[in-house]
């Protein structure tokens, strides 16, 4: 099978996106438990070498260099790696190196750690096949692989349906970021280079919005993909206005009591 080319410019389009608007917001404010979910999950302790992959503002990397572990926590976009840097001295976190790295070519030996794991971030990167291989490349035999992932029917996988009507399409051969959180597309990427596969959905309770428009102009705000959405639309008033609705009203229907419920997929595996 021919490798699809990747173009610098898409690289580019896709660090300056990450940086667009405050996604340390949206991983400190929203969603700060699922670093520690992914280091419980995958038993991060004193000695372990880990690699956190799209690391971003280091939710998960920070918790695993608390716990003991020597992390490298690498990013395409450098403006996260520095927000994660003051996360880290503010929380006496030492054992931990900052490395901007594409998740689908990372500068890392083969074998160089003990666990690779990666919280709503690997899902991003354009091509699944790249971006797994990478991934499991980099991991010793009977290392460790956690991932979290935004699951397609769960809320951010049904926001970026929402939002892709609105957006330019894709390149070739580009996968959307949710099937991430489908556990077979998963195992379809990692193969037999992995056994002892755990898969597992779950929920984080978000109790910030009172209404769906509330969580449309944090996100507005604060996410780079929304953010891009919008910017594409920049002098179209009645598509703007469409996009406003569509997100609105999905925040609405998530909405029970004040909170919503978004999904993920939280797989373990061990390198074969």
């Amino acid at each position: 099978m021919t490798a699809t080319p990747v173009s610098p410019d898409l690289k580019a389009r896709h660090r300056v996106m990450w940086g667009l608007g405050n996604y340390a917001r949206v991983a400190d404010e929203l969603i700060p438990e699922l670093g520690q979910v992914i280091v419980e999950a995958c038993e991060i302790g004193p000695g372990d070498r880990v690699l956190d992959i799209a690391a971003g503002t280091g939710n998960a990397a920070v918790p695993a260099a608390l716990a003991g572990a020597d992390v490298v926590a690498s990013d395409l976009t450098p403006e996260l790696l520095d927000i994660g840097r003051s996360h880290a001295e503010e929380a006496g976190a030492e054992s931990l190196t900052w490395r901007v790295a594409d998740a689908e070519a990372l500068p890392f030996a083969d074998a160089e750690f003990d666990v690779a794991m990666s919280t709503v971030g690997i899902m991003f990167a354009p091509f699944h096949e790249k971006a797994a291989a990478e991934l499991v490349r980099v991991v010793r035999p009977g290392g460790r692989i956690g991932l979290v992932s935004w699951t397609p029917e769960g809320f951010i996988g049904q926001m970026f349906a929402a939002m892709k009507p609105f957006m330019a399409p894709p390149p070739e051969g580009a996968q959307p970021p949710p099937r991430w959180g489908d556990e077979s597309h998963v195992r379809g990427l990692l193969g037999d280079q992995v056994t002892d596969v755990r898969a597992e959905k779950r929920t984080v309770a978000i109790d910030s919005f009172d209404t769906g428009a509330e969580f449309r102009d944090f996100f507005k705000a604060c996410y780079g993909p929304t953010i891009v959405a919008y910017k594409g639309l920049a002098g179209d008033e009645a598509r703007t206005a469409d996009l406003d609705a569509a997100l609105a009203d999905l925040g609405d229907r998530y909405l029970t009591a004040g909170a919503m419920s978004w999904e993920y997929l939280l797989l373990t595996a061990v390198r074969s």
